[in-house]
């Protein structure tokens, strides 16, 4: 059997580290959802999934790195997709449309999840947007990490999952065409996610220098096709709830919480970071659609 060495063995004790504080923040969510099992579902998922984010964000705070929170984003939906689907009212709800779903939402959140911890370095190794507002923000730091890093995208994905509570609980209408469409395009979003993600990581370990753009690829087609996927695949979960329950078209908040998201806040500060740092991204960025997969122009 290989021996481990220094780096790698470090990098182990940090994923054993994040898996620990992980485990210790579903247990505090547990507690909490129990001392308010009598609100309603949606309301009390709210209050678990925010007491689990202050656990990472203080356990975060200890090892001085934001990092931590990352996995969050992946892990939390399948912690309350798995809720719902246990959830005592939900034994009338359309089985199949309740096993495809948690099919879709598991290997997603296997995926993503993976991607982070093949990407992630250690304890010492804090993602540059962090890094970057820690220098901003300097002292005050703390507020902006609790408010801005980490309980804000809680609160977006966690409107993305209202789509779940409809699907997976009170759906009892028959498997239907919108659920075959749903079905569709949450799968074509986890593969275009997956394929923009594996040849990123490609990418990065066969280029000449950090300066060079990816071009190929779906890369081709959109500046992030990488989060075109992730949008689509919180659209493709809406659609679950509309074929389940129309009485929450009002889920449409969380889908359209997350596009925004990615458009107002995590694209443009990756544009700006890629146009500071590599001499052909204007040029790349002039002739490639910034998400959505389309023909590049000549």
């Amino acid at each position: 059997m290989k021996e481990l060495n220094t780096t790698e063995y470090k990098l182990v004790i940090a994923h054993i580290y994040v898996i620990c504080s992980y485990i210790f923040a579903l247990f505090i969510s547990i507690i909490i959802g129990f001392i308010f099992r009598f609100l309603h579902p949606l309301i009390l998922v709210l209050i678990a999934d925010l007491a689990g984010t202050i656990v990472i964000y203080i356990i975060g705070m200890i090892a001085k790195n934001s990092s931590f929170y990352d996995p969050y984003w992946s892990v939390a939906p399948i912690i309350i997709a798995s809720f719902y689907i246990f959830f005592p009212y939900s034994s009338n709800v359309e089985l199949i449309r309740k096993i495809i779903i948690f099919i879709l939402i598991s290997v997603w959140s296997v995926r993503l999840t993976f991607n982070w911890i093949r990407q992630w370095k250690g304890l010492k190794h804090e993602d540059w947007r962090y890094s970057d507002l820690r220098i901003k923000y300097g002292k005050n730091f703390w507020f902006f990490n609790l408010i801005g890093v980490h309980l804000m995208p809680t609160f977006v994905v966690y409107l993305g999952t209202i789509s779940l509570y409809p699907a997976l609980s009170l759906g009892a209408k028959s498997f239907g065409v919108i659920d075959i469409i749903a079905t569709a395009i949450t799968l074509i979003a986890i593969v275009i996610e997956t394929l923009a993600d594996q040849q990123l990581h490609n990418f990065r370990k066969t280029r000449e220098n950090p300066q060079q753009i990816i071009t190929r690829g779906l890369w081709a087609f959109s500046r992030h096709p990488n989060y075109f996927g992730e949008i689509l695949f919180w659209w493709g979960l809406f659609i679950f709830a509309l074929s389940a329950n129309l009485g929450y078209f009002w889920a449409i908040t969380g889908p359209f919480a997350i596009t925004l998201l990615f458009n107002v806040l995590s694209i443009p500060l990756m544009e700006e970071r890629n146009l500071n740092t590599k001499p052909e991204y204007a040029r790349y960025k002039e002739r490639v659609s910034k998400l959505i997969l389309w023909f590049p122009r000549k």
